[in-house]
């Protein structure tokens, strides 16, 4: 099994802003390979995603995918803005653990301005992720989807993966304009999407599978199975479920799209991840 979003973080080292919003205490610690090797032993291959935007973190995290351990490819942080962007990406492929390189990802949901994604100097860095080979990790929320899908148009050669689904508000029992959104999206076929993070959208200590599931059915039925791939969001979603839970809940929502069926499964939980990734076998 491949998990293809998870996160590790050391607060003796840097801080992390987001760590401060109310109600996550639980997770103002450091979480290293060790803690996701143990949280989640079903796991043979992790893809380890940045959490803070600075390069200094991203290599810390390729050098944690060159060690011992799940961890084997690495989502990091690049200033898309920056006008060297490119060599910034090259500077990190050529440097320790640089192999394991596999994306690039920016909190696009904390950005004020909602046209973010469609800046010139943004389009030019993310056309610098493709040109390096990249995956873009796609990370929005709903006042972010209309530029979403408009820079996944002007750049199809950029391959995107959808984080959490556009985290949708299920709490609040949003539907709609999500559903439509995903629909609009997963006919663009540069971009595939992961079933991650739903967990914590809900209610954290009141969630249901019968809320989250249709979530990542539909999410299924729009994509197809080939273009959706299992995210734990690993330790974020030990607010609401630990790993076997949540990888749980991604397999309820595999047998409600298809029962019985071990291919969709084996393709969501290793084979889509293997091939957006290009992780090895």
């Amino acid at each position: 099994m491949i998990d293809a979003h998870h996160h590790l973080w050391d607060v003796e080292v840097r801080g992390y802003p987001f760590l401060a919003r109310r109600g996550l205490e639980p997770l103002r610690r450091t979480f290293g390979v060790g803690d996701f090797a143990a949280a989640a032993p079903g796991v043979t291959a992790g893809v380890v995603v940045q959490a803070v935007s600075s390069e200094a973190e991203t290599v810390d995290l390729l050098a944690a995918a060159a060690g011992p351990g799940p961890v084997r490819a690495v989502v990091g942080w690049v200033d898309l803005t920056a006008p060297d962007v490119a060599d910034r990406i090259a500077a990190r492929r050529a440097g320790p653990g640089g192999s394991a390189l596999a994306g690039v990802r920016h909190q696009v949901e904390d950005e004020p301005d909602p046209s973010w994604l469609l800046r010139p100097d943004v389009l030019r860095g993310l056309a610098a992720v493709a040109e390096a080979g990249l995956v873009y990790d796609l990370l929005v929320k709903p006042p972010q989807y209309d530029a979403a899908i408009e820079a996944a148009r002007r750049l199809p050669e950029l391959r995107i993966v959808l984080d959490h689904l556009g985290k949708p508000d299920v709490a609040g029992g949003m539907w709609r304009p999500w559903s439509g959104w995903i629909a609009t999206l997963a006919a663009l076929p540069n971009v595939a999407a992961k079933l991650s993070g739903l967990v914590t959208e809900d209610d954290w200590t009141g969630w249901t599978r019968e809320r989250l599931v249709p979530y990542g059915r539909h999410a299924l039925d729009a994509f197809g199975p080939d273009r959706v791939m299992y995210g734990s969001d690993w330790p974020v979603c030990t607010l609401a479920a630990d790993h076997a839970t949540v990888t749980t809940l991604a397999e309820a929502t595999l047998t409600a799209f298809a029962p019985d069926d071990p291919t969709t499964h084996n393709t969501v939980f290793t084979t889509t991840a293997q091939t957006w990734y290009h992780l090895p076998p």
